[in-house]
């Protein structure tokens, strides 16, 4: 991609160039005294007196503010009681128009006390881990507060997982308790959460105690002594519930990402490190100010809906919304529905989302009134300056900033990210490090990469948000992350810096195709396919090559599945964007592209398929869509 991009001011906000660059510097020159500056975002039982005790080498130990003390939920709901326990906390909009939930920092504290005191009933302590198994519900983040209040460690289980996957979840886990409900909504469909759990827990022998929630009302089964109804016992429960005093480094947390052999990965984030890199990185990215709605629209049951649904805006005092429902249905325009309805000011969702309303058209969001939108943000995967436009344009009206954000599960919250009032905005760019954030690149060999370049972006210093570890897993933990490069933590991205200095996201390393000496990023082959405007999605992967040593391979998915000679437009549009060394080995036009409930592409099994590979596919429970699976290895078998 050219470096000569259109750079666009970002809208004046409460940060401005000079106070990004101050942050920069002080953090640089004085790394504790910024991040125990820093820390007094939060109120704290025992204030730390230390900052970061990590070493990254000869083996990793993540520690933060070790001598601090502190409670999450006090963080994010007590200690905003004496000046807004009457502003609205949590804005829950049903599917349904007319079902709407709104729950005052008043009211948010008195459910969880209460939920609370449930768990301690059941017998949970301090450093008894407990399974959240909810759909968009406001019981969800209720539950992960109610964990936090007592010292309890949280996993978080997204609504689509397969029974075995959950299962596999809580064994890894070791969960005393889990709380689901009878069952989910999701567009037309009812999503049988409870008896897939009871699938799961056939094989479990941890768990002994299941709170049910109601959601939908309908009548499931519940197993006497092990199954509970939450309401009754809600009801029945003390509202008092002082928060339990836990160390910085005490779990907060766990929450699994699947890898390629289908294992889980226990991810671990600590209460006072990860809590302070979401509140920091929410008020700094998305420019909090006192009366904002922010939206995210992102699961629970991933990293983003930790961070960006439930702790940072809560810690800093903000006002959430949650939506049950989809972003088309039942008609097109739901979402900006949504934005009008509440007055949203921040809306943070994906790019696979923005791709998909963008295929409505134009003339859908002009139907609602988005003026209350001031910051628009982006999250799970490099955007194309295609869809970064249209977001711009058509929902932000060209006036919103667009916070296109990098970071991962391990990281707890954003590192790279265009700050509003502080960074321009280039289409397509992550852009600027957060202040705190020191990334290198780097080559195969680890030679570092000065100027502009590409490389493999590693972090040089720790950060307050970055993973303790994987549960179970320290050998791994070291080399999967501090191994590939040594005295950096390994992201497993590549990345590009331009001319300015502003950093451009590739894609995973593993997503890097090496064609005869040519390394050629799936983001810019994808983006080539984009400028012909006639695909709505795509994916580019590498195959072995006898001769080239890798091939590329395309999936693209076209928006009008009958137009002539899509294979020929997709490979003349890469030759002519990048080369024709570029030009891919075979063109396959398909419905769809596999992608997990947060709308990642699984790239894995794209590269199984076309390698014929489909004995061993792994783990397909976080897939949205697994019935794609089947037709893909049809298309590539049989190619047109």
């Amino acid at each position: 991609m050219s470096t000569s991009v259109q750079t666009i001011p970002t809208p004046k906000a409460g940060l401005d160039r000079a106070r990004f660059d101050a942050m920069h510097e002080k953090a640089a020159q004085n790394p504790d005294h910024f991040w125990l500056e820093q820390a007094q975002r939060l109120t704290w039982a025992t204030p730390p007196t230390k900052a970061s005790e990590t070493t990254f080498s000869p083996h990793p130990s993540v520690k933060w503010f070790t001598d601090g003390t502190l409670n999450a939920s006090a963080n994010c709901i007590d200690r905003h009681l004496p000046t807004r326990a009457h502003q609205t906390a949590l804005i829950w909009q049903g599917e349904d128009p007319t079902h709407t939930l709104r729950l005052t920092y008043q009211d948010l504290h008195d459910q969880t006390c209460l939920l609370a005191n449930v768990l301690r009933n059941h017998g949970i302590e301090r450093g008894d881990r407990v399974a959240i198994h909810l759909p968009a519900v406001a019981e969800g983040v209720i539950a992960m507060l109610a964990c936090a209040r007592i010292g309890a460690t949280h996993i978080v289980l997204f609504g689509g997982l397969s029974a075995d996957a959950i299962s596999d979840r809580l064994q890894d886990s070791a969960t005393k308790l889990v709380i689901t409900a009878d069952q989910g909504r999701r567009g037309a469909k009812t999503i049988p959460l409870k008896t897939t759990m009871d699938t799961a827990l056939a094989r479990n022998t941890t768990v002994e105690t299941v709170l049910v929630t109601t959601v939908t009302g309908a009548d499931v089964p519940m197993q006497p002594g092990r199954d509970h109804r939450l309401t009754p016992l809600m009801n029945a429960a003390s509202p008092t519930c002082e928060p339990a005093i836990m160390n910085a480094t005490d779990h907060l947390f766990l929450l699994y990402t699947s890898g390629s052999t289908g294992k889980p990965k226990g991810i671990i984030h600590s209460t006072g490190g990860y809590l302070l890199w979401a509140a920091y990185t929410h008020a700094l990215a998305f420019d909090h100010q006192e009366n904002d709605i922010f939206w995210c629209t992102a699961d629970i049951g991933w990293i983003t809906g930790h961070s960006y649904v439930t702790y940072g805006p809560l810690a800093n005092g903000g006002t959430i919304l949650m939506f049950e429902g989809m972003p088309s249905h039942p008609i097109p325009g739901r979402w900006w529905e949504v934005i009008a309805q509440h007055k949203v000011t921040t809306f943070y969702t994906s790019p696979t989302a923005i791709r998909a309303v963008a295929r409505e058209g134009t003339d859908v969001p002009k139907q609602h009134d988005l003026s209350s939108l001031r910051i628009l943000g982006s999250v799970g995967e490099p955007i194309s300056a295609e869809a970064w436009t249209w977001f711009y344009e058509n929902i932000g009206q060209s006036r919103c900033a667009v916070v296109d954000t990098w970071w991962q599960t391990e990281t707890g919250g954003i590192m790279i990210a265009p700050l509003p009032g502080a960074v321009p905005m280039k289409p397509g760019a992550a852009m600027q490090p957060l202040p705190g954030i020191q990334p290198i690149l780097l080559g195969p060999d680890g030679t570092p990469v000065e100027g502009p370049g590409e490389g493999h972006l590693c972090i040089k210093t720790s950060w307050p948000g970055q993973t303790l570890g994987i549960l179970g897993a320290q050998d791994l933990f070291e080399t999967t992350y501090f191994t590939p490069h040594p005295g950096t933590y390994y992201t497993g991205d590549g990345a590009r810096r331009d001319a300015d200095g502003d950093y451009w996201i590739t894609g995973r390393v593993d997503d890097v195709i090496n064609v005869s000496g040519h390394r050629i990023g799936s983001a810019e082959l994808e983006d080539a396919l984009a400028t012909t405007n006639l695909f709505a999605d795509a994916a580019a992967i590498g195959i072995p090559h006898d001769l080239k040593g890798q091939a590329i391979v395309i999936y693209a998915v076209p928006k009008d599945p009958i137009h002539p000679d899509l294979a020929a437009h997709a490979t003349k549009a890469i030759a002519a964007r990048i080369g024709r060394y570029a030009v891919p080995e075979q063109v396959h036009i398909v419905p769809d592209l596999p992608k997990t409930r947060s709308g990642k592409i699984v790239r894995r099994l794209l590269r199984k398929i076309a390698t014929h590979d489909t004995e061993t596919l792994g783990d397909l429970s976080t897939l949205a869509n697994p019935e794609i699976v089947e037709t893909l290895i049809a298309t590539v078998k049989n190619p047109a």
